[in-house]
């Protein structure tokens, strides 16, 4: 099977210009994989140096660089935008893009907190303009079956979701995991993948707890949460950007459980176990994973539609509102 038919899209498509808006380790990443993409075009790229947004360009093959962001989303080429800013530009960047009538995929979290993300799908709503959280485990095709495989019954009743995340992060003051003003939170960084998981199979919680660990300049670098749902459910949810945790997550009902092994938001696969018998799903992902949200949002753009299935805004929303309640339950 080709990467065309992997991803969903057909090969001879209209092609679809992307604009990448800042150039950080994140963004080289994402180009390495829309790259992959048939029918995706660089179109421009753009960051506050122009000496910086011309290596990248060099670097990815981009069409044009740019010395700004609003010289960037003003490129009458690009059709999308990919924001790839720090959690704490998000808000001033998509608003940006929307400024200049562009559809954009932003890097999670969407906002720092959910009164700023319902102002912003409320904008791109108003505006008919497509906008998405660039959640790419939610586009991941392990992740959809997971998901899909729970959603049906093969557990039963939902009763226990676990999930965790951590890695080590060298402390650098000036790094958007340890300066507040970039929006620095092991939470919002690390901790939205097993919010997200949870969310995918239980919905909202109805009760959190939480507590955390933090730096001497009050940054969130560790956390635990336990969210408890209307039908007795439990997830356990566990992220730190200090210590090398397992990354690993499991669901678990009456009939049986799921194990998804490190790192569980890009799984190389999966277990599904009832009774005494196990069965191991693998999948074949492109890249390292992100070319299935980009393929994603080609979809969607080409389909006219402005919000995906796949990265639904009302859910995106809704994380990042649990996400307000745990912040609430560390001081709590």
């Amino acid at each position: 099977m080709d990467i065309a038919a992997r991803l969903g899209l057909t090969s001879d498509a209209a092609p679809v210009c992307w604009g990448i808006l800042a150039t950080g380790k994140i963004a080289h990443s994402f180009v390495d994989d829309l790259r992959l993409v048939p029918s995706a075009e660089l179109a421009a790229c753009g960051s506050r140096s122009m000496a910086t947004a011309r290596a990248f360009a060099e670097r990815h093959g981009v069409a044009r660089a740019y010395g700004s962001y609003e010289e960037l989303v003003h490129d009458p080429d690009v059709d999308v935008v990919y924001v790839a800013t720090p959690h704490g530009r998000h808000v001033e960047d998509v608003t940006t893009c929307l400024d200049a009538g562009k559809s954009v995929l932003c890097e999670k979290p969407l906002t720092l907190d959910s009164a700023s993300a319902a102002a912003l799908i409320a904008r791109a709503r108003s505006e008919g303009l497509f906008l998405a959280e660039a959640m790419w485990m939610r586009a991941n095709p392990l992740i959809r079956d997971i998901v899909g495989l729970a959603r049906a019954g093969a557990c039963g009743p939902i009763l226990q979701v676990r999930a965790d995340l951590g890695f080590v992060a060298q402390p650098d003051p000036a790094s958007r995991l340890w300066d507040p003003a970039l929006g620095a939170s092991a939470l919002l960084d690390l901790g939205i993948y097993p919010v997200t998981f949870a969310h995918l199979l239980l919905g909202e919680p109805v009760d959190v707890a939480a507590t955390t660990a933090r730096s001497d300049r009050d940054v969130d670098v560790s956390g635990a949460a336990s969210l408890a749902y209307a039908n007795g459910a439990i997830a356990s949810l566990s992220w730190t950007q200090t210590a090398w945790s397992d990354a690993r997550a499991s669901i678990a009902g009456t009939d049986g459980r799921i194990e998804v092994p490190s790192r569980f938001h890009v799984p190389p696969s999966y277990t599904y176990i009832e009774g005494f018998e196990a069965k191991e799903h693998t999948a074949r992902i492109v890249g390292q994973g992100y070319a299935h949200e980009v393929a994603e949002v080609m979809r969607c753009l080409r389909a006219g539609q402005t919000e995906s299935d796949l990265l639904p805004l009302d859910e995106t929303y809704s994380v990042i509102a649990t996400l307000d309640r745990i912040r609430a339950a560390f001081d709590g």
